[in-house]
């Protein structure tokens, strides 16, 4: 990930993986990796303060260009949310719902990037921002998962037509239920990150935990 522009003469103070009631809401740390540092970032009076590993710097809210929010599931934590940042100068940040504790845990964190997500958006608001504000995927990336989603639909049913034909009940069965499991997961992913731009009064609930 691209750290983004230098510390613009900001004295960025590290921070400590822990949030406590007086940094709530203004704080968020997070771990991408179970190997790498923790990504730490901070509501600032005069903008988002972040430090990445040796990175550091603050982006003042007027300077932030593009805010993508969206849902990302992944194999260990259905409950994952992602936000891209993107600055004037074309520096990204990528915030995330979840953080790696363990080999085997991936824990989420969902009020306290909520409360984040929300209050970055207000202060932004208040700065006079002019960003770009989208929820969802890219539409071709989105247009490509529908094309997916056909296929694979088009595919199950085939394949439960001729199990009912040759009279496989249990292959039928088996056939239905998984298309239900794929439809119940998948569907949300899609309809989720279906495209759209939103403004700062109305950030999209479901791309929140």
């Amino acid at each position: 990930m691209d750290g983004g522009i230098g510390n613009r003469g900001f004295r960025v103070t590290p921070r400590s993986d822990r949030h406590d009631d007086a940094d709530f809401g203004t704080a968020y740390t997070y771990k991408a990796s179970l190997i790498g540092a923790a990504q730490q970032f901070e509501l600032g009076d005069d903008g988002l303060i972040w430090r990445i590993g040796p990175k550091a710097g603050v982006w003042p809210y007027a300077t932030i260009a593009k805010v993508r929010l969206s849902y990302r599931p992944v194999s260990m934590q259905s409950r994952r949310y992602r936000a891209d940042l993107q600055d004037v100068s074309g520096g990204r940040l990528r915030i995330v719902s979840t953080t790696w504790q363990t080999v085997a845990l991936m824990a989420p964190q969902d009020q306290a990037y909520r409360s984040f997500m929300i209050e970055l958006h207000r202060r932004m608001r208040d700065a006079g921002s002019r960003a770009e504000l989208i929820g969802g995927l890219p539409p071709a990336v989105h247009t490509g998962a529908l094309v997916l989603i056909a296929l694979v639909a088009a595919a199950l049913t085939g394949l439960l037509a001729r199990a009912v034909a040759v009279g496989s009940w249990s292959g039928a069965l088996f056939l239905a239920g998984f298309a239900l499991l794929f439809g119940w997961q998948i569907g949300g992913f899609i309809r989720r990150n279906r495209p759209r731009r939103y403004t700062f009064d109305d950030v999209p609930k479901d791309l929140l935990p």
